[in-house]
């Protein structure tokens, strides 16, 4: 019989009109893989910030097994000092320095009473060995990819001696598929050393296959706790969101045969070389790669906030130079950045300022703004894409996951654009609301709009897409039509995505 090393015993916690948990109590075993669930506003948030010593409950009790004494963490000092790390889903590092400092910040290597610089970068190597990653110790955090990023955070954990708890936080929302396998090795070694793992996951099938058993919240209330092996993604999804949800990939496709946009002979310095493409009018044309393949890049330089060596973009065949985003936008191209928070929104401005950032030059007069446009499209726009709020003066920061998605989908409608490149669209957003960002797409495309998807997820990829472009090393090393689409394997996806550029 496994030992209880956490009790989360009757805790609730309220914010002003808010009642975030309550009277939430359940146990998790030593070695037990657990996975949390539930839709964005559950309250998963609130409970780890409580678990991590971050908040603390108004009502209930957390305690944990430390060598056989019951504690209670008052704060995430305490937490970590006794062996509780959490990994979050927004990347949470030091920007400006190297992956090394960031292993080992607060905890450097000495040598005669300075720090040993030598010995922490060759501490740093053997973990980004460990880890799979093309790096170097001494990379600054900024200058890494963001899915890069995103694992030097997981395997900074590993720095770590005495580890009790650990809490990933949709982990594998920023990583690519096969960064995606380096961390279930990593939880499944964590899980043999008797490492208790909560795991936050919108990815059903990841909770079935790493996860012992699965806690629901709903609402800020407990569901239910059952083995893993008693529940399928049906049951999951529908003790989630209470009720049955059918294929959320099924979306209407449009046929089409007018170009919109042609993209001819796109290179640069590093990232991507001789990638051409053409984009149908009402077409969502998916693209794919592991780490490094590019494509990011070639959309950023499509829209003009990277520089190109060479190539060109036609718009409705007409030849357009285009040299900085505000250029693509004038042209009908707009932009959904992968990293909604660090570069699609002003988290401390309102829905309203959001909504009309990209798009203030098409309500104003000799400089002066339209209040009373600002507040109708931001009206219009924020309805049209049912962002959930009691109003637009909402702070963007204060919403959930989905609905700040869907403010930077709104943001782009605004200015009408004819093709929206969507980057990881649905990145860290919960089964409804992914549901309703694919809904919202298949309204676009029925207006005639179309679509560029970028996406990690494989099924979500191939669900969606009428058309799938893999890329491997900066080139197009695969293209599958709808009908290839539809008898397509995930392993024919990875082998193309694989393949030297």
């Amino acid at each position: 019989m496994q030992d209880t090393i956490l009790k989360i015993e009757h805790i609730s916690k309220f914010y002003p009109g808010v009642t975030a948990l309550n009277d939430v109590s359940f146990e998790i075993k030593k070695g037990e893989v657990r996975a949390l669930c539930g839709e964005n506003g559950a309250g998963k948030s609130t409970l780890i910030k409580c678990i991590m010593g971050v908040e603390k409950p108004d009502e209930g009790k957390i305690s944990m097994n430390y060598d056989g004494k019951w504690i209670v963490n008052n704060n995430a000092l305490e937490a970590q000092e006794h062996g509780v790390y959490a990994n979050y889903q927004n990347v949470n590092i030091a920007p400006d320095l190297s992956i090394a400092e960031n292993y080992y910040l607060g905890r450097q290597p000495t040598k005669g009473g300075i720090v040993d610089w030598n010995k922490m970068a060759a501490d740093s190597k053997k973990i980004i060995d460990k880890f799979g990653m093309n790096v170097d110790p001494k990379d600054k955090i900024r200058n890494l990819p963001i899915a890069m990023q995103a694992m030097v955070t997981i395997s900074k954990i590993s720095v770590n001696d005495d580890i009790r708890i650990v809490i990933f936080d949709e982990p594998t929302a920023l990583l690519e598929n096969e960064k995606v396998e380096t961390l279930f090795k990593f939880i499944k070694e964590l899980k043999e050393r008797g490492v208790s793992i909560i795991y936050i996951s919108h990815r059903m099938e990841e909770i079935m296959d790493i996860c012992d058993s699965v806690t629901v919240l709903k609402d800020g209330t407990y569901v239910d706790t059952k083995p893993i092996s008693e529940v399928d993604k049906d049951s999951l999804i529908t003790m989630m969101v209470g009720r049955k949800m059918s294929d959320i990939y099924n979306i209407k496709h449009q046929s089409f045969d007018e170009e919109v946009l042609r993209v001819e002979n796109f290179s640069d310095t590093k990232h991507f070389k001789d990638v051409s493409f053409t984009l149908k009018k009402g077409e969502i044309l998916g693209f794919f790669g592991l780490v490094g393949a590019g494509r990011s890049e070639v959309m950023k330089a499509i829209f003009g906030a990277e520089k190109k060596l060479s190539g060109d973009v036609y718009v409705h065949g007409e030849k357009k130079n285009i040299k900085s985003p505000i250029d693509a936008m004038k042209n009908g191209i707009c932009f959904l950045t992968e990293d909604r928070r660090a570069d699609g929104l002003a988290l401390q401005l309102s829905i309203k300022t959001n909504i009309n950032m990209n798009s203030y030059d098409m309500i104003s007069k000799n400089g002066i703004i339209s209040l009373s446009d600002e507040q109708k499209r931001a009206e219009k726009f924020s309805k049209d894409v049912n962002v959930k709020t009691p109003s637009i003066q909402q702070l963007v920061g204060n919403l959930s996951g989905g609905n700040q998605q869907k403010v930077v989908i709104a943001k782009l409608l605004c200015r009408n654009p004819e093709v929206m490149i969507f980057d990881e669209p649905t990145v860290g957003v919960d089964v409804g609301a992914k549901e309703e960002i694919y809904k919202i797409m298949e309204s676009l495309t029925a207006e005639g709009k179309s679509i560029i998807l970028i996406s990690s997820y494989l099924p979500e990829v191939m669900g969606l897409s009428d058309r799938l472009i893999v890329m491997s090393q900066g080139r197009i090393t695969g293209q599958f039509d709808s009908n290839e689409l539809k008898l397509l394997r995930e392993e024919d996806v990875l082998r193309s995505a694989s393949l030297e550029g």
